[in-house]
């Protein structure tokens, strides 16, 4: 995904594609370092991924520059306007305060102020538009109400369900009117809320979880700059009186003073640790829903928000109901200022907050509909126009898009009956107008009559770079971005404006693969627009895609809102031919089209077209083309593009098709249509097509030829383009790009290309097109510049478009400060044409009117190989393989590594369900169901982990399947990973975990074949595990050890060959079961810059290829069965031990659930006990049964009940022989002493869990007979202990310390510190008054990641917190057990 606006900060070009691909970048040699290297889209061998950009945030800026093609022009000295035969040149342009504001909102390029000024009343009066995005603050400045006084937004929703809140759990108020909030806390409800059924639903969220990073941010160090006020003054107070003991006791060397001092110093460590780990996962809020008797109704509880105790209180609340209902939100808080809403679904047990995940979508509606009574010059382009908020970007995901929330969004505006729909998000595709998602706009815009907006893409300046769905799909209506002068002078605040309008830099160009022209038209691709409250400001500069396609959709707002004034039926067909046929071209070249599509967008022109032409048949024309002869694929353009493709002429097949809406009369439009279609080529003498085409509803095939022989290399681009003989002032009525890339040949040898003196203005581009030579698999380029003063600013993309992949496409940003030099290396494909596009930035060097010189050097390379992917199969055996060099001789230096781990899992559970609510129903009235497959795995050891699922990855446009979506938990249901189609890599603790796996459609036959779906957990290895594989010269060399081969000198025409070793069995990974793969990469090759380290290294090699080792069955274990000893036991002693043993396992399996479940178990337990009295196991396994019981009635009988039965197991067991044999070392070879030291440590074990479980009900006994004979008072002695410190707790009556004498006896066993004891240690400490050292020893124990975190200890720690008065640590770690102790998995 991608927000369609570039990101730039001040002094350099920052594309998103590094920081989104860090593994994607091939080479950056050190004297590059001032060069920002972008990394491609998609590399050889590894998996693309989304990327995220946020575009500009600030008004002001200076070295500011964005990158895109060429647009259009604006004169403002001719008094305004758009227009003229040179392409909008500008002459003495000045700006004053009325045309600077107006070029913040560009309205004057489309001419929609003057469509506006001349029909004031079609502003966009009666349209609504859904916004597909980020999401849209409702309380952003001009989007509260229309040009007309109506509500601006009619509703908000959440697309995603990254907002959602399970509201299930139904709870009653008591007689003080409160109720259990789902957070733990109690909350009081207003009694005048009317709620008939008393029924009040709850439910909490992290509010962190519904706001962005970058409010996230912004909160967290605000409320750590409080939280660190509140613990310095802590510390303050514990050096204090750390101080005043080492003033009182010069020195220290009695033992209890000695824990004293050592209590007071770990209070002041803990408290400075805690300050180091501080880790805010921010507040809880608490929801309530209940239904009034009317609505839904919503309240939430958000004091832990505000910074006053009184503030955010449930009670104080204003309840909200569905947005759409009243149209009201609320602000969490005044620190956050953030806006939500709320939507209840599924009979109120779904709760929906609504939040942005990002200011993109507040400002697209902005550009799109803004309306500002007092500044009207800020207005957005269609200021009469009603809003929908769809947000499809997902707060889990950081704003990525879902299928999910794609689908929901199309099912709103069709329920909204939205009559535009603006999505200002995209991606590269790898199959043109093709998908589950292209197959639901197809029915809105077909059926529904949608006019869909939607954003080219920010890839460029190189060819194909359109993304999907806007560039893509033939439904939809891509717009590129275009910058105006009095933009540049205006928004960018460059020196120097340019003469005439352009296309940014960065504006994606077309073809698409198939073919299509990519862009339809251009409009202006950035704006000052409103933005979300909690950005702290009213509004800021964005650009890119993002900025164009909603001043193009507030153009195309205002077409509609005429139309329906006038009464003309609005269609998207019709409204499409118009803006199409009357934009004004960009540029002077055919081939600009590519860039800008038929031009820039004139609204006025655009109605007098509907107006003149409302009579004609509303009617869509599908383009199919196949090349004659070849059935398949079929295409919507003719693109060629290899040499092979211009050697000879070659003849297609078109199809066209007249497509009517599907409401469309049978007889009074399908049988009666016909048209005499004249057939125009824009270039005869390489295009040639019939004449005339007789064209009725059933479509028409005709063939075209296209001669591409006498053509030079480089850039061509055609048309064939049809119109009406009856109504040729229409215009084209459709169009057949054809577009010819005539690649140079590569001759020389070595391969080298140069093209010396470019000359490059701000803006300009030049494009070379290379057949790249068979056998060459990467490239050295060396670029120079030359003759200019100020710092440049340069572009350099390299595109390949290969079969069934998404573009291949290398981008760099390079700055220049002054003349220099800078290499680089990129991957290619040999026998495939590669585009060179060098741009430099639009607004780079305006100001100056030096040209630059640039010389380009491209220095072709490769290592011919018979196996791309090379597979080790678990055998010893080690693989050969063959190599050429088929251009000039190569240095082969081959480097493999193993770095990865990808186990497979079947899934131990599959759900199918039919999803109960409305917002997933589609508009056929077909419910979408939801499969959810659930896995189960382990880690040993902490590691990066990744889920992989071959069948689904990284596609969520070019695909038939809906949307998927997962989540990591741990068995806490601690969620430690979230994530969809492009999964991340989660840093993952050692322990259990379960994935569960979300996957929506609605074909129930596609979901029923997912349920035993695979899924690979890939896990990164250490550097200390990852495996460096050895090559050798002879097939024995693994084995044998001789015939090591390091690296030659390939030489043309001859072959070399060599074997590559698998793994040595002891070097593989621990926990790599059978079947699970061991992945990574070898190259081949040497850059001739690269030093020796990067040569040793694969991945920063120029190309690279995959390798996978099958990790085999594990080796048998040589000592299993051995030494198997005879039984020296009679047959009635082992008789007599097996019917004991089976007993016992009976008193094992009874539960004690219920009362009688209980008394069945004493029963049991009590005639064991009588038949078998000394036999620990039974003794042990009974004080084990009475701790697993829950309904405790007499908690103090019950644990002198655990302490007489640990009694029993302590008594069973000869201490003084326990103690004998540990006191001797035993014979580890002697099998019958390996016996004998199962058994005693067995014994051990059983010794110390009596006597551990014996302290804690002892602890526990002592703490409720004082809780009741103390109260009050005992807490005000328990601050006087914490001072004194080393006080024992008192006993009556000069009896002995029960919990002391058993504390002695537990360490003379184990080790009281660890985890498994320390619970014991913990409350001695604190029972002696040394809560510091009692939390010290707890800290530790919850460090220890040997097994999963125990709430109790948590728990525990915060008992021990609010003993010592630190509040704020106190609030802190109970905000912490949200996280770690959620009640149950979040909602997907």
């Amino acid at each position: 995904m991608q927000l369609q606006c570039p990101l730039l900060f001040k002094g350099k070009f920052t594309c998103t594609h590094a920081a989104a691909y860090p593994s994607l970048l091939f080479f950056t040699p050190a004297f590059l370092s001032s060069a920002v290297l972008v990394g491609t889209e998609r590399q050889l061998s590894l998996v693309r991924r989304r990327r995220r950009v946020e575009g500009e945030r600030e008004l002001t800026f200076q070295t500011r520059f964005r990158a895109m093609p060429c647009s259009s022009f604006v004169s403002f000295a001719s008094g305004g306007g758009v227009g003229g035969d040179d392409n909008g040149s500008l002459r003495n342009f000045k700006l004053n305060e009325s045309t600077f504001l107006a070029s913040l909102m560009p309205k004057i390029e489309i001419a929609a102020d003057r469509f506006i000024e001349s029909n004031p009343s079609f502003d966009g009066r009666g349209v609504v538009i859904a916004i597909f995005d980020s999401g849209i603050d409702p309380a952003a400045a001009g989007l509260q109400v229309t040009s007309d006084g109506k509500p601006k937004i009619l509703d908000v929703l959440d697309c995603t369900g990254s907002g959602d809140i399970d509201t299930s759990t139904v709870v009653k108020a008591d007689s003080d009117g409160c109720i259990p909030g789902a957070s733990g806390a109690t909350l009081v409800v207003n009694s005048s809320w009317k709620n008939p059924s008393g029924e009040w639903r709850v439910g909490y969220k992290m509010v962190y979880e519904l706001f962005n990073n970058k409010l996230t941010s912004r909160l967290k160090k605000e409320r750590k700059k409080k939280w660190d006020e509140k613990n310095q003054e802590t510390i303050a107070e514990a050096v204090k009186h750390l101080d005043e003991f080492d003033q009182k006791h010069k020195e220290v060397e009695d033992g209890k003073l000695k824990r004293i001092r050592e209590d007071l110093q770990n209070k002041v460590d803990i408290l400075k640790k805690q300050a180091d780990s501080y880790d805010d996962k921010g507040p809880v809020i608490d929801a309530v829903v209940w239904h009034d008797g009317e609505v839904w109704r919503v309240a939430l509880d958000t004091h832990s928000l505000e910074g006053e105790p009184d503030c955010g209180k449930l009670a104080d609340f204003t309840p909200l109901t569905n947005y759409r209902i009243e149209r009201k939100y609320g602000v969490f808080s005044k620190l956050d200022a953030c806006t939500f809403v709320v939507n209840v679904y599924d009979e109120g047990n779904i709760l929906s907050i609504v939040t942005d995940c990002s200011p993109h979508g507040t400002h697209v509606a902005g550009i799109a509909s803004a309306f500002h009574p007092e500044e009207p010059l800020l207005n957005g382009v269609a200021p009469g126009a009603q809003l929908i908020s769809c947000k499809i970007g997902d707060s889990r995901l950081g704003s990525m898009e879902t299928g999910t929330g794609l689908t929901r969004a199309l099912i709103a505006a069709v329920e909204h009956k939205c009559d535009l729909i603006n999505m200002s998000y995209g991606e590269p595709a790898l199959l043109p107008d093709y998908g589950r998602f292209v197959d639901l706009v197809n029915e809105a815009v077909n059926k529904h009559r949608l006019v869909f907006v939607s954003s080219a893409g920010n890839s460029g300046p190189g060819l194909n770079t359109v993304g999907a769905p806007g560039g893509t799909s033939s439904s939809i209506i891509g717009v590129g971005a275009y910058v105006s002068p009095a933009m540049a002078a205006a928004a960018h605040s460059v020196v120097e404006p340019p003469s005439e309008g352009l296309e940014y830099t960065w504006s994606s160009r077309g073809p698409t693969a198939d073919g299509d022209l990519g862009v339809c038209i251009s409009a202006p691709g950035g704006a000052v627009a409103p933005v979300s409250t909690w950005t702290l400001q009213k509004r800021m500069l964005m650009n890119g895609t993002s900025m164009s396609s909603p001043s193009a959709c507030g153009g195309i707002a205002l077409i509609i809102s005429a139309m329906k004034a006038e009464g003309i039926p609005v269609s998207p067909y019709i409204v499409r031919k118009a803006i199409e046929n009357t934009s004004v071209p960009i540029g002077g070249l055919a081939e600009d089209k590519l860039s800008t599509g038929q031009g820039l967008l004139q609204v006025d022109k655009a109605f007098e077209y509907i107006q003149q032409y409302q009579n004609i048949p509303c009617v869509s024309y599908e383009i199919r083309i196949n090349q004659s002869g070849i059935d398949t694929p079929s295409y919507r353009g003719i693109y060629l593009r290899e040499a092979s493709s211009c050697q000879q002429p070659s003849e297609w097949t078109v199809q066209v098709e007249p497509k009517f809406h599907e409401d469309a009369s049978n007889l009074e439009e399908l049988v009666p249509f016909e048209e005499c279609i004249e057939l125009h080529s824009t270039g005869k003498e390489v295009v040639k097509a019939p004449d005339y085409l007789l064209l009725t509803h059933n479509g028409r095939t005709f063939n075209i030829v296209v001669d591409p022989t006498n053509l030079k290399d480089g850039l061509h681009y055609y048309e064939i383009y049809g119109v009406d003989c009856k109504s040729r002032g229409r215009g084209p009525i459709f169009r057949i790009p054809v577009t010819i890339t005539k690649p140079m040949a590569v001759l020389s040898r070595p391969p080298l290309v140069s093209f010396a003196r470019m000359s490059f203005m701000p803006g300009h581009i030049e494009r070379r097109f290379i057949e790249v030579p068979l056998g060459a698999s990467w490239v050295e380029a060396t670029m120079r510049t030359s003759g200019f003063d100020t710092t440049r600013r340069f572009y350099v993309d390299t595109v390949q478009v290969c079969p069934l992949q998404r573009p291949m496409k290398l981008a760099y940003a390079l700055t220049f400060s002054s003349a220099a030099a800078k290499r680089f290396a990129f991957p290619v494909v040999g026998g495939q044409t590669m585009e060179l596009a060098v741009a430099q930035f639009w607004s780079s060097g305006m100001g100056s009117h030096e040209t630059t010189i640039v010389d380009f050097e491209i220095e072709f390379h490769g290592i011919d190989i018979h196996k791309e992917e090379v597979l080790l199969d678990g055998s010893e055996a080690p693989v050969r393989i063959d190599v050429e060099a088929l251009l000039a001789s190569e240095r082969l230096a081959p480097a493999a590594v193993l770095n990865k781990i990808r186990v497979p899992y079947r899934p131990v559970e599959s759900k199918l369900r039919v999803l109960p609510t409305n917002r997933d129903k589609l508009p056929s009235g077909k419910q979408i169901l939801a499969l959810t497959l659930t896995y189960k795995f382990k880690l040993e050891d902490g590691a990066y982990v990744k889920p992989q699922i071959p069948l689904l990855n990284d596609r969520i446009y070019d695909t038939k399947f809906e949307s998927q979506f997962y989540m990591i938990s741990d068995t806490n249901k601690r969620v430690y990973a979230k994530g969809d189609v492009y999964p991340d890599s989660s840093k993952l603790p050692k322990g259990e975990y379960c994935l569960q796996l979300y996957l929506r459609h609605d074909n129930v036959q596609c979901l029923e074949k997912m349920k035993q779906l695979v899924l690979f957990i890939e896990r990164t290895l250490e550097e200390k595990d990852v495996i460096r594989l050895k090559f050798f010269s002879q097939p024995d060399g693994p084995v044998m050890g001789n015939g090591a081969f390091k690296a030659s000198t390939l030489v043309p025409g001859k072959k070399q060959a060599f074997y590559l070793s698998p793994p040595a069995k002891e070097k593989l990974p621990k926990n790599s079961p059978q079947g699970s793969i061991l992945l990574g990469v070898i190259s081949y090759g040497k850059l001739s810059f690269a030093s020796q380290e990067e040569a040793k290294n694969p991945t920063k090699n120029p190309v690279t290829y995959q390798i996978a080792y099958v990790v085999p069955p594990n080796k048998v274990d040589e000592d299993k069965g051995k030494g198997i000893s005879n039984c020296t036991k009679t047959v009635s002693e082992r008789l007599e031990e097996e019917v004991r043993d089976a007993k016992i396992k009976v008193l094992r399996s009874l539960k004690q659930e219920t009362d009688e479940e209980c008394s069945e178990w004493k029963k049991l337990s009590a005639s064991l006990k009588s038949e078998y009295p000394k036999h620990t196991p039974l003794l042990a396994m009974i004080l084990e049964g009475l701790l697993s019981q829950s309904n405790i009635g007499d908690k103090i009988r019950h644990k002198e009940e655990v302490i007489d039965a640990a009694n029993e197991v302590i008594d069973s067991i000869d201490q003084d022989e326990l103690a004998k044999y540990f006191s001797q070392k035993s014979d580890p070879e002697d099998e019958e002493a390996e016996k004998i030291k199962k058994k005693m440590e067995t014994a051990r074990d059983q010794l110390a869990e009596a006597l551990y479980q014996k302290g804690l009900a002892l602890a526990e006994i002592e703490s409720l007979k004082s809780d009741k004979a103390s109260g009050a008072d005992a807490k005000e002695d328990a601050k006087d202990v914490d001072k004194t410190g080393d006080q024992s707790a008192p006993v009556s009556g000069g009896q002995p310390d029960l919990f002391e004498n058993n504390f002695k006896e537990l360490k003379k066993w184990v080790d009281v510190k660890s985890s498994k004891y320390g619970n014991l240690l913990v409350l001695r400490e604190r029972r002696l008054g040394r809560i510091g050292t009692a939390l010290k020893v707890l800290n530790d124990m919850i460090q220890d990641d040997s097994e999963p975190p125990k709430k109790k200890l948590y728990e525990l720690k915060i008992s021990l917190l609010d003993e010592l008065g630190w509040s704020h640590a106190a609030a802190y770690e109970r905000r912490w057990m949200h996280v770690r102790f959620p009640p149950s998995l979040p909602l997907f």
